[in-house]
């Protein structure tokens, strides 16, 4: 997808503020077995047509609004994806601004997910 110069400009901010993870980081985060939440930040027709296994789903559109009810506890670990890392930078950056201290955006997202061949459900 070729993204817009004026979105591009906005994620490249958010970028330089979030921390990222790539998917080889996320693999070794998980066995660690370092305890943390996945969410899924896309839109819900991409959730519905298959998603990360054990994820929860708060789209972008309505994480700011609804993180404070799912995830009360501010120092939880939260590693975001969308489908390629743009959209979750973006909502790390928002989370952060929450005061949420450890929120991480999945570089690759979805598409690094499924390429990996990590466990998917629809």
């Amino acid at each position: 997808m070729v993204h817009s110069a004026g979105f591009l400009a906005i994620v490249n901010d958010a970028k330089s503020r979030v921390k990222e993870i790539d998917i080889e980081g996320y693999r070794k985060m998980q066995a660690a077995g370092e305890p943390h939440l996945l969410i899924d930040v896309r839109e819900d027709h991409e959730w519905a047509a298959g998603h990360a296994a054990g994820a929860l789903h708060l789209g972008k559109g309505i994480i700011e609004r609804d993180i404070e009810v799912q995830v009360p506890d501010k120092s939880t670990r939260l590693v975001l994806y969308c489908g390629g890392g743009f959209r979750s930078a973006l909502a790390a950056d928002n989370l952060q601004k929450m005061a949420y201290t450890d929120a991480i955006s999945l570089d690759g997202g979805w598409k690094a997910w499924q390429h990996a061949g990590l466990p998917v459900e629809k």
